[in-house]
């Protein structure tokens, strides 16, 4: 039989409105809401719900805001009775991830997140590094760009998204190497993302030691289904080991590509965006044909999921 995978997005996928109407509609939802507000000592709903957009889109607020909505929706699904076999998120997404698994709850998951955003925010010095999305070139080409950019200075791969999209990150002057190199290599785009520092880079080393020191104070617990890592692509049971990866995605690339291919080896047709936007879901259908891809963004989103098991809003 099929197995579900639910799939949950990082940064990017923030909006000015995103969980509004679950919150309107479930109460499920409007608990997760007010228990971060409570948290994090200001209205993380009102932010979501009415922004402004140049705030919600900062780091240290973008990464709370996403995990918040995204857990909201995801215990919506839960108290709807929806099976799901795997987890898997998206950088941020993992901390989504590890608490729909059960290995955290949600109030320690959103410490966690909210300080992780602190630590990244502040990594870098702003302006003086960042990513770039590449499209149409193959993997391995783009390694070898960010070797030869890689004399100007730091630049890696920092997502294998997709067959045809890497992520890279880096310092300024690298970065727009790899674009001119890029281009001249036949890439389809390369596209700045809006983020506040090369994530998912040896530059985010100072934030990787500040996070590990601080997953000290958390205990992990056993994933009540399979959980696959950004790190490895491949499932992690062990506690520890997840807390150790989970301090290593920082400064390592995400294997997105991987992960959704080992879900879909082990049976998992059917995918389960959960939480705001599209991101990944248009991801998994460029990495794999025959699958049912599904978001869970707003209700009409949400009736199609439920109504594969014979449920309704």
């Amino acid at each position: 039989m099929s197995k579900v995978a639910f799939v949950f997005p990082g940064q990017g996928s923030q909006y000015v409105g995103m969980g509004a109407e679950f919150f309107d509609r479930f109460e499920e939802a409007a608990a997760v809401f007010r228990k971060a507000d409570e948290i994090l000592g200001f209205s993380l709903t009102e932010l979501c719900f009415q922004g402004p957009p140049e705030k919600l889109n900062q780091t240290r607020f973008t990464q709370p805001a996403v995990f918040t909505t995204s857990i909201a929706v995801f215990e919506v699904l839960k108290a709807k009775g929806v099976k799901f076999d795997a987890v898997a998120g998206h950088s941020l997404g993992e901390y989504s991830a590890v608490v729909a698994a059960g290995v955290l709850d949600f109030s320690e998951g959103l410490r966690i997140v909210q300080k992780r955003a602190e630590l990244m925010e502040a990594a870098y010095p702003q302006g003086e590094g960042g990513m770039l999305a590449i499209l149409g070139l193959e993997p391995e080409k783009v390694k070898e760009i960010c070797d030869q950019a890689s004399t100007q200075g730091v630049v890696t791969p920092a997502n294998f998204n997709s067959p045809e999209q890497v992520v890279v990150s880096g310092e300024r002057k690298a970065l727009e190497i790899v674009t001119v190199l890029a281009r001249k290599k036949g890439a389809k785009r390369v596209i700045p993302l809006q983020v506040s520092g090369p994530f998912h880079s040896p530059l985010m080393k100072e934030a990787s030691e500040q996070l590990a020191l601080l997953l000290k104070e958390f205990r992990f617990s056993p994933p009540q289904v399979a959980f696959v890592s950004n790190v490895t692509g491949g499932y992690v049971f062990a506690p520890d080991e997840i807390k150790r990866l989970l301090i290593e995605q920082l400064t390592a690339p995400v294997l997105w590509e991987g992960a959704v291919r080992r879900l879909f080896q082990d049976g998992c047709q059917t995918f389960i965006e959960v939480g705001p936007g599209k991101v990944l879901s248009g991801l998994i259908k460029r990495i794999l044909s025959g699958v049912q891809v599904f978001q869970t963004g707003d209700l009409r989103s949400l009736e199609k999921v439920l109504a594969l098991s014979g449920r309704s809003v």
